[in-house]
């Protein structure tokens, strides 16, 4: 366009000239000179336009080095928020101990699991992604060792979509926490050790399938948890091709308070058919299926130098609610007392727990369960710690505990045991 308009006052100004010559009868010198001036002025303006067109590539590469910048910013902004709101999680319980185990009566030789080893009770890995303020996803696997398979197992422990909608209002679908025992873990402290009484005797999952809602008050004076569930626990999925569909499910609350800080105390229960009700149970001519019922009830109190605390529970049909028609309900009860005192500031503590439990009050002679422990635990860094722990196990019942403690055997373990998590 520039060079265009000077063309034309190129044009006119010949006109003029030639014009101006032609009036006042100018030499053909002057005329030469107007020339090569003329020509100068040209090149200076093909010059330009070789630039102007120049700093055009340029302002064009330029725009689409911000527009590739601002699309890899774009990229590196997505990725930084999946992994700024994505959060990994690992627990390993752990130990190395010498188990001696010997039938009660008879003073018989010792008998399976007898020996030492070393063992890795469970091992959890998690993954948790946020998408807002409201939604999350969680996926929790718990491993573990059978030993009559000779095999390790993977299960999923958690697995649940989450919407947070108040502070007291928090629902999750899928799989996950029970309502009862992981809450009294927390409370206990030592799960790595050993199991709390109502997981340890079969009265309890910490963890199934279905929906679940807890929430608490800010001040955390009051808190609640309930949850409506298929009743198999976590290690059968719903409708896994065992034919194990229900044709009802279960629930299981809780309602806690903490009238001061430390202090906790909170009760709760259980009701269902543990996913037994099924068409194919009901075909049963010599079984029938009964409403398996707990009631469970705990205070802890926990501050900087100790805490001591105790659980019960009651239960009826829990064990086996398929049971045969006109038998007697199976009922159970016990209690656990636990504590621990702090040796120094660094964490050392010393603890103990002790536990006594009935496993058939209506039975003629009424088995019983004992178990205690007592240890040292030795914090090592934020996240491991291990603890020297003796514990002592009698079960007079009709079958195995906690798939250690054998029917009719005494326990005696030592060991060292330990946590880590990250």
């Amino acid at each position: 366009m520039r060079s265009n308009l000077l063309s034309v006052a190129i044009i006119a100004g010949i006109g003029v000239a030639a014009t101006s010559n032609a009036a006042h009868a100018q030499s053909a010198s002057e005329v030469a000179e107007l020339k090569a001036q003329i020509a100068a002025l040209q090149a200076k303006v093909d010059e330009l336009d070789a630039r102007t067109d120049a700093q055009s590539d340029v302002n064009v590469q330029q725009a689409q080095a911000i527009d590739a910048a601002s699309k890899g910013g774009d990229a590196t902004a997505a990725l930084a928020k999946l992994v700024n709101g994505t959060t990994l999680s690992g627990r390993m319980y752990y130990d190395v101990s010498n188990i001696n185990e010997r039938p009660i009566t008879g003073g018989g030789n010792k008998v399976d699991p007898s020996g030492t080893n070393f063992d890795i009770k469970r091992f959890y890995l998690g993954v948790d992604h946020k998408f807002n303020d409201v939604w999350a996803l969680d996926l929790t696997t718990d491993f573990q060792y059978n030993a009559t398979l000779g095999a390790s197992e993977l299960y999923i422990k958690k697995a649940y979509l989450e919407g947070k909608f108040d502070q007291l209002f928090t629902l999750r679908a899928g799989a996950n926490d029970m309502p009862w025992i992981p809450y009294a873990e927390n409370l206990y402290g030592y799960r790595y050790v050993d199991k709390t009484i109502t997981d340890m005797l079969g009265q309890g999952t910490s963890s199934d399938w279905g929906l679940h809602a807890f929430g608490a008050t800010s001040s955390g004076v009051f808190n609640y948890a309930a949850a409506v569930v298929n009743g198999y626990g976590y290690k059968t999925a719903p409708d896994n091709g065992l034919n194990n569909r229900s044709k009802s499910v279960d629930f299981e609350a809780r309602i806690g308070f903490q009238p001061i800080p430390g202090l906790n105390i909170a009760v709760g229960g259980y009701s269902g058919k543990k996913g037994k009700d099924t068409y194919a149970n009901d075909a049963s001519t010599t079984n029938e299926v009964n409403t398996a019922s707990r009631t469970n009830a705990i205070i802890a109190y926990a501050n900087s130098s100790f805490r001591i605390g105790g659980e019960w529970f009651q239960a009826k049909d829990y064990a086996n609610p398929f049971m045969p028609i006109g038998a007697t309900d199976l009922k159970q009860d016990g209690y656990s007392i636990f504590g621990n005192v702090n040796l120094t500031d660094s964490g050392i503590s010393l603890f103990a727990r002790y536990d006594k439990s009935k496993l058939n009050k209506d039975a003629a002679i009424d088995p019983e369960f004992t178990y205690y422990d007592i240890g040292v635990e030795f914090p090592i860094v934020k996240g491991v710690k291990i603890a020297p722990v003796y514990k002592y196990a009698k079960n007079e019942g009709g079958s195995a505990l906690n798939s250690l403690y054998g029917a009719g055997n005494e326990t005696k373990e030592f060991g060292v045991f330990g946590e880590f998590r990250f």
